[in-house]
């Protein structure tokens, strides 16, 4: 199953993890385990990833990014497989992304005794990318009758789905909101009027992708397997220029 209906689908540069985790999901659906159970167990691999950059095992710290962007996709592949779409999944994901990002930069700061401003500003910078390309692909996916548990502009709690506690759904939305609100903000004021025209090609999809997360995770997978630590950070807050770029190509599109 995907996201997107197929006529809508593009190559995703940041979804290579789709293939085994579609594997995963099959093996895993008519077992007892949930999609929050995979969620859970990407955030172990991504903590996993952050002890071997703590320990210079960088190669293995490369290959636990790539695992978590596999189980990444896999939580929400369950989901589907076993019909179970849920909110509070989605947010949980969420959540344990933005968490881990800090984590995993952090520790590239902290072994490599950059300056503190280069991380955080890579820090911004990485989830105004993965903001953006979430940003046009919800968009898609609200048009197209695709997969729906994301919304454009998460205003307020959902209404729990059926399986899932309404109670649960509102913390996890409420640390959602904190954490999120104000990269999503910053996008869709930088691109108010994407909603209303949507006519996305497929092409500028996939260059939207390779600002995923998957996308960032593979970059520092790699320059961590080419001991190339110390490049890391700078990389990912000068790749934020693509941001504008971006946005300005969509608006020529939509002309």
């Amino acid at each position: 199953m995907s996201k997107l209906p197929a006529e809508y689908q593009f190559t995703d540069l940041s979804d290579y993890g789709r293939a085994p985790a579609r594997w995963i999901a099959n093996y895993l659906k008519n077992t007892r385990a949930t999609p929050i159970h995979v969620t859970l167990a990407f955030g172990i691999v991504g903590l996993i990833a952050c002890y071997f950059i703590l320990s210079h095992h960088f190669l293995l710290a490369g290959i636990f990014l790539i695992l978590k962007s596999i189980l990444d996709a896999a939580d929400g592949e369950l989901a589907r497989v076993k019909a179970t779409p849920s909110y509070s999944g989605r947010y949980l994901d969420s959540i344990f992304d933005i968490v881990l990002n800090f984590l995993v930069l952090g520790c590239i700061w902290y072994v490599t005794s950059g300056p503190l401003v280069i991380a955080f500003l890579a820090f911004i910078g990485i989830q105004l990318q993965g903001t953006l390309y979430n940003y046009y692909y919800v968009i898609l996916r609200n048009e197209f009758d695709g997969d729906d548990t994301s919304r454009i502009n998460e205003k307020k709690a959902p209404i729990a789905l059926p399986g899932e506690k309404q109670e649960l759904v509102n913390v996890l939305y409420a640390i959602f909101n904190i954490l999120y609100r104000v990269f999503d903000q910053a996008i869709y004021y930088a691109d108010p009027e994407a909603p209303k025209k949507q006519n996305i090609p497929n092409w500028f999809m996939t260059l939207v992708s390779a600002l995923g997360l998957g996308s960032q995770l593979l970059i520092i997978a790699a320059m961590l397997a080419f001991n190339l630590e110390h490049y890391i950070l700078p990389f990912l807050l000068s790749y934020t220029v693509a941001i504008p770029l971006l946005i300005i190509v969509r608006r020529q599109v939509n002309r």
